[in-house]
């Protein structure tokens, strides 16, 4: 993974080194144990063998060592080049003049997603809405909600009103008021639990809550981006937004099914900074999230349309005058239901030049591949922490050898064995 480099260490790391090329130095011609005076070289034998690991175990220091530098200069390039790109992009946005407009629609609908989800004041997405509302980006600081991308019903955005009611009503309001995270990880500093299993009142969000006088009650969906199935398939051919290129359903004539319009998982409208990278593996909330959530779910213009597409049906459909498969064989009927908390319609896409999106997606993907090479260097330091750990101890096996062997030859040499006569007493 890392190419090998021949630059020199610093002073303290090579100070490693110089103990293992000294400790290695011991010649078994010149050791206070010669050959002939141990059983089979067993003192050569073991020394050699502590030598080695000791060799290894330093060898193993250096390779760590030059990883970690090969690391930091990847990252620093990294910094340089997304602070280039940022600065392209400052450009395109200081030249850029918005159009006067009497209001925006699609801020409207989105203000109004954002007073029904308060409406449900006692959920978990309420709180975090509320919060938002209210301390803006610094609730991303904050340990409990840091890696939590939103709620369902405000990652994505539908052109129409009523498509957006028809999916809202489809997904229900449970889903539609459900946290997403990036992963498990961040899934469990939400909710805390004590030695009997019971959920910690005062930690995690319902500490949040507590804190501010807004107690959760009931349970509530969370969602792991990284622990959801994505899709494995193409995406369309130079589409900002990045839609799945699904085959389109055919009746057992080869036909596509008349009134079909689309899957609503490409119905969806997603912001750019969720396109991208969100996960460790690059995937975005398209792929991800809404994929699981609708899966193939098929879109027609009419009921009658939609039941006439019944064999090609697999995932479930819906239709704009409110009918609904759930899955195969499974229907809803009845009256559309009321739908309380929908997706907000989605807004034109600025007149910007098409190069500010390709930068726009670059420096995401920078930032994503910058996040990697971090991982890669925390767990480079552990690996090299724990070689030097290991150094000092076989170091330490290795002194107490020699110490030893000495004090076994002192005991074995002949003078010690038999003490010297002295000749002038001998008559």
């Amino acid at each position: 993974m890392f190419p090998s480099s021949n630059q020199p260490l610093n002073h303290a790391n090579s100070m490693v080194f110089e103990d293992v090329q000294a400790l290695s130095r011991v010649d078994p011609n010149e050791s206070v144990i010669a050959r002939n005076q141990v059983p089979n070289g067993a003192f050569i034998s073991d020394s050699k063998k502590l030598e080695d690991e000791l060799e290894k175990v330093g060898n193993k220091i250096k390779q760590h060592e030059n990883n970690l530098k090969l690391l930091k200069i990847q990252r620093n390039q990294l910094d340089d080049f997304i602070l280039d790109l940022q600065v392209s992009l400052g450009k395109y946005v200081s030249s850029y003049v918005p159009k006067t407009e009497d209001e925006d629609p699609a801020a409207r609908s989105e203000e109004e997603t954002i007073e029904q989800i308060l409406k449900h004041e006692k959920t978990a997405a309420g709180l975090l809405v509320q919060l938002k509302t209210r301390h803006g980006s610094q609730v991303s600081n904050l340990t409990v909600t840091q890696e939590v991308l939103g709620v369902v019903a405000m990652l994505g955005k539908v052109d129409d009103d009523n498509l957006s009611r028809l999916l809202s009503e489809f997904l229900g309001v449970e889903t539609m008021l459900a946290l997403v995270c990036k992963s498990y990880e961040s899934i469990k500093a939400l909710e805390m639990y004590d030695d009997k299993g019971c959920v910690n009142k005062g930690s995690g969000i319902h500490g949040l809550g507590a804190s501010i006088g807004r107690a959760l009650e009931g349970r509530f969906l969370v969602i792991s981006l990284e622990s959801l199935r994505s899709y494995a398939g193409e995406f369309s051919v130079d589409d900002p937004q990045r839609r799945l290129n699904i085959p389109k359903p055919r009746l057992p004539s080869g036909e596509i099914p008349p009134g079909f319009l689309g899957y609503a998982v490409n119905m969806i409208t997603i912001d750019r900074s969720h396109l991208y990278c969100l996960t460790s593996d690059g995937c975005g909330l398209r792929e991800t999230l809404f994929y699981n959530l609708f899966s193939r779910l098929q879109v027609y213009r009419t009921r009658a349309e939609m039941l006439l597409a019944f064999p090609c049906i697999s995932d479930g459909a819906v239709s704009l005058d409110g009918g609904m498969i759930r899955t195969t064989g499974i229907f809803s009927l009845g009256s559309r239901e009321n739908v309380d908390v929908s997706f907000p319609k989605s807004s034109k896409r600025l007149d910007l030049p098409e190069n500010f999106f390709e930068i726009e997606k670059q420096i995401k993907q920078k930032k994503w591949e910058k996040e990697r090479i971090q991982e890669d260097l925390q767990r480079e330091q552990q690996l090299l922490d724990q070689a030097k750990f290991n150094f000092q101890i076989k170091k330490q096996e290795f002194l107490k050898f020699l110490a030893e062997s000495a004090t076994y030859m002192a005991q074995m040499s002949p003078g010690a064995r038999h003490a010297p006569r002295d000749i002038h007493h001998v008559r």
